[in-house]
């Protein structure tokens, strides 16, 4: 069993942004920064919903990818998209989505990118496009050190908090035990605190992350599953996923992927160095 342990966290203040897609709620963006093109030109070349701006489609809160903090929206995924966006020369919109929304591709009619710890999945694949991973992710299965508690067999007939429509909750229902469904990771998670659930599965960036202070916790067993997270564009947006794709290369080689991850994750991953 691993001990959850703290790690080394950063965050990064975001100027919330004036643009409204209907429906939704824009929570941050910077169209109005330095570097921004707002030339038809490349709105049409990249098919942008706004010109000059990213919109990007993200279920929030989800800490430490996407979640607010002292008033601003931050976490691993928000900076990457805006370190994306300024390779790319455009403003960012960040607009609150369902993951529902967002795994299925309908949150692609009002946004140009999905970006919100989108484990790549063939299914996934067949409503949307991916960009390069971005994170290795695999899961883990979480409980009081004195719920008895010791791997998934153990776990079976016991309450298993997951996030509805996600890896952990298809893993949970393919291994014989009965998950009970959180629309989002925070309230997983105090679900778990409170007592509600016995045990958690889920990605362990998610739930390390958000149980780290926590010591009534510990891992129990790591599911290896070769899960990564991509970003995401609609099928027929080619263009802009491919400029997204070279984005996060440049971003790669400069140190900038494997920077974010030490300071959200603690690390950086072998093969984002």
């Amino acid at each position: 069993m691993t001990r959850i342990h703290s790690r080394l966290l950063g965050t990064v203040g975001l100027t919330a942004s004036a643009a409204l897609l209907t429906g939704c709620a824009v929570l941050g963006g910077d169209s109005g920064v330095a570097g921004v093109v707002s030339d038809d030109d490349l709105s049409t070349t990249y098919n942008l919903v706004q010109p000059g701006v990213l919109t990007v489609c993200s279920d929030i809160p989800y800490p430490p990818f996407e979640f607010e903090l002292d008033g601003e929206l931050t976490g691993y995924d928000i900076q990457l998209v805006h370190a994306i966006a300024e390779e790319l020369g455009l403003g960012v919109n960040v607009i609150d989505s369902s993951f529902e929304a967002i795994e299925s591709g309908a949150s692609l009619t009002g946004c140009d990118l999905n970006a919100s710890s989108i484990s790549i999945t063939e299914q996934r694949q067949r409503v949307m496009a991916f960009t390069s991973p971005y994170l290795d992710d695999d899961l883990v299965l979480v409980a009081a050190t004195d719920s008895g508690i010791t791997d998934v067999e153990s776990a079976k007939g016991r309450r298993v908090g997951v996030q509805a429509a996600t890896t952990g909750d298809a893993y949970a229902k393919e291994n014989g035990l009965n998950p009970i469904e959180f629309e989002d990771g925070g309230m997983q998670v105090q679900a778990l605190q409170a007592g509600t659930v016995d045990a958690l599965l889920g990605n362990q960036s998610v739930i390390l992350y958000s149980l780290k202070d926590d010591e009534r916790f510990e891992v129990v067993e790591n599911l290896p599953t070769g899960e990564q997270l991509g970003m995401a564009v609609a099928p027929q947006n080619a263009q802009l996923g491919s400029a997204v794709n070279r984005a996060l290369q440049q971003l790669r080689n400069d140190g900038t992927v494997a920077e974010l991850q030490e300071r959200w994750f603690g690390l950086a991953q072998e093969d984002y160095r």
